[in-house]
C-alpha cells in the first residue's frame, strides 16, 4: 500500500499550492519613487537672500569714504585678512607667522620679508592658567599681545565699582598695537577665562628694532607724518543744529570711495554625461535625462550655498568685518552671546544662521535657565527664534576638529544696506534663475553631454550688514 505526502507548513517536501509572490511580481507594476538624495538640505540661505540681477557679471558696491581704523588715511583696504593674525603652534611652543603681522595698521602694505621675520621672533610665548591676570588696568602698556591659544575676557570697572566684561578674545586676535607706538596705559583687565597660550612683544623690544631696521623705522615714520587717527568709521558730513539767530552754518560734501569693492560673479560647474540607449529606452515613467538634471543641479545648489558661506573672496565667513565678530563667554551659545550678537546687527536683523549642532547646543542653554523661545514663521515653515528673529540651520557652517562653530546674523536686502545675493538671469539656455543647462552634443560613443553652470556670488553692501558669533562649543 502506498502513503500519500500531506503538505505540511514549512515543510521543503511538501507540493506548491499557489504562485508564490516573486513570480506574481513580474506581471505586477511596481510603484517607484524618484531617486532620492541624502546631500539635498533646506537650504535657507539661499532662500532668504534678495537676489539682485546683475549685469555684465560684476557688481560695485559704491559707499561714502570712510576712515581705516587707526589709520590717518581715507581708504579701504580689501586685501587684508580677518583681522586676525596666525599662530603656527606644535607640541611645545608658538609663533607667530611674520606675514601676518601686516594685520596691525601701522604695518599695512610693509613688504620688507626680512624685517617682518625679525618683529616675528621677537615675541615671547607666556602661559597662564585660568583667572590669572595678565594685563591690568591703569598700569603702562608696555607689550603687544596675542592670543596664540585659549580665550580671555576683558573687563573693566562698571559705574559702581563693579567688574564688567567689556570683550573677549581669542585664537589670533590681539591687543594692543598701539602701546608699540606711542605710551599708553591699560584701559581694561585681561584676564584667562581659560588656560591661555600668549605671544608677547614688548615695546622696549620693537623700538630697539626701529633703531636697527631702517626699512621698518621709515615705514613708521611715514606712517606717523601721516597723521596717526584712531577714527572709525564713515568721514564725517558737517552739520549744525540747535543754534539761534543768524550763524555761519559749516559747509560740507558727501565724498565717495574712490576704489569701491566689486564682486564678480563666481561659477559652480559639472558636465553631465548620459548614454543614448539610456536616454531612449528606459526613459518610462520617468525621463532619465530630466532626473539626471535635477539631482545634478541640486548638488551645484548645495555647493553653491556652501560657497557663499564659505569662500575666501566673497563668502559670509571669510567676508565679516573684524569689529563685527566677538566670542562666546564660556563656550556653549547662551542667550547672553546671543544677545550681544544681535547688538552686532542691531538695524533690523533679519535671519540668524547657525549649524544645526549650534541650535541644539543653544536650545540646551535655554533650557537650564527655563527660558523656552518661541517659534515664527517663514516661507510656511515653523523654527525657532530668538527675539523674534528667525534661526535657521545651516550645515555649510563649519564645525571644527575641536567642536566649535559659529553663527551668523545678517541684515538683509539692498534699501537696508544688508547682505544680497547675486546672480544674472537671462543668460543662455538658462533653465532656472542663473542657471543654464547647455547641450554639448553627442560623441562617438554615444554619449550626450550637457554643461550645467551657475553662477552667483553674495556682497556685505555695509559692514554693520553680518556679525559672528566665534568659538561656539557645541558639545556632544
Amino acid at each position: 500500500m502506498t502513503e500519500t505526502l500531506r503538505p505540511v507548513d514549512g515543510d521543503a517536501t511538501s507540493p506548491q499550492q499557489s504562485l508564490t509572490t516573486a513570480a506574481a511580481r513580474n506581471l505586477a507594476t511596481t510603484t517607484k519613487s524618484v531617486p532620492q538624495m541624502q546631500e539635498i538640505t533646506s537650504r535657507w540661505l539661499l532662500r532668504v537672500l534678495p537676489w539682485t540681477q546683475v549685469g555684465g557679471g560684476t557688481y560695485r558696491v559704491n559707499q561714502r569714504r570712510s576712515y581705516v581704523v587707526g589709520d590717518g588715511r581715507i581708504a579701504i583696504d580689501y586685501v587684508v585678512g580677518d583681522g586676525r593674525i596666525t599662530v603656527d603652534r606644535d607640541a611645545a611652543t608658538a609663533r607667530v607667522v611674520a606675514g601676518d603681522l601686516r594685520e596691525l595698521s601701522f604695518l599695512r602694505d610693509f613688504d620688507d620679508e626680512e624685517a617682518l621675520d625679525a618683529l616675528a621672533a621677537l615675541f615671547e610665548q607666556e602661559q597662564y592658567a585660568a583667572g590669572d591676570t595678565i594685563v591690568e588696568w591703569g598700569h603702562a602698556e608696555d607689550r603687544f599681545l596675542v592670543i596664540a591659544h585659549g580665550r580671555v575676557e576683558q573687563r573693566a570697572a562698571g559705574q559702581y565699582g563693579d567688574e564688567t566684561v567689556v570683550g573677549v578674545v581669542a585664537d589670533g586676535e590681539y591687543f594692543d598695537q598701539w602701546g608699540l607706538l606711542e605710551e599708553r596705559i591699560w584701559d581694561f583687565t585681561a584676564r584667562a577665562a581659560t588656560a591661555v597660550t600668549v605671544l608677547s612683544l614688548r615695546r622696549t623690544d620693537f623700538q630697539n628694532l626701529l633703531e636697527r631696521v631702517p626699512s621698518l623705522s621709515a615705514h613708521i615714520e611715514a606712517y606717523a607724518a601721516a597723521g596717526i587717527d584712531h577714527r572709525d568709521g564713515e568721514v564725517p558730513i558737517n552739520l549744525a543744529a540747535g543754534h539761534e539767530g543768524e550763524v555761519e552754518l559749516p559747509e560740507t560734501f558727501v565724498d565717495y570711495e574712490e576704489n569701491p569693492r566689486e564682486y564678480e560673479l563666481s561659477v559652480a560647474q559639472t558636465v553631465l554625461k548620459v548614454h543614448t540607449r539610456v536616454a531612449d529606452l528606459y526613459n518610462q515613467p520617468m525621463d532619465q535625462v530630466e532626473q539626471q538634471l535635477r539631482l545634478t543641479i541640486e548638488a551645484l545648489r548645495e555647493r553653491q550655498e556652501h560657497e557663499l558661506v564659505n569662500n575666501r573672496e566673497f563668502g559670509l565667513l571669510a567676508n565679516a568685518d573684524p569689529r563685527q565678530r566677538i566670542h562666546t563667554r564660556s563656550g556653549a551659545p547662551t542667550p547672553d552671546d546671543m544677545d550681544e550678537l544681535l547688538a552686532k546687527v542691531w538695524k533690523d536683523p533679519s535671519v540668524i544662521l547657525a549649524h544645526p549642532r549650534a541650535i541644539a547646543a543653544f536650545g540646551r542653554e535655554c533650557s537650564k535657565r527655563g527660558i523656552y523661545p518661541t517659534s515664527v514663521e517663514i516661507a510656511g515653515h515653523h523654527v525657532p527664534s530668538w527675539r523674534g528673529i528667525p534661526v535657521l540651520p545651516c550645515n555649510k557652517i563649519p564645525v571644527s576638529d575641536t567642536r566649535t562653530t559659529s553663527i551668523l546674523v545678517l541684515r538683509t536686502g539692498e534699501q537696508n544696506q544688508g547682505v544680497i545675493g547675486l546672480h544674472q538671469t537671462g543668460i543662455p539656455d538658462e533653465y532656472e534663475p542663473g542657471l543654464s543647462v547647455r547641450f554639448m552634443g553627442i560623441n562617438d560613443k554615444a554619449i550626450l553631454s550637457y554643461l550645467v553652470s551657475a553662477y552667483y556670488s553674495a556682497a556685505v553692501l555695509v559692514p554693520d550688514a553680518l556679525g559672528v558669533l566665534d568659538n561656539v562649543q557645541i558639545g556632544l
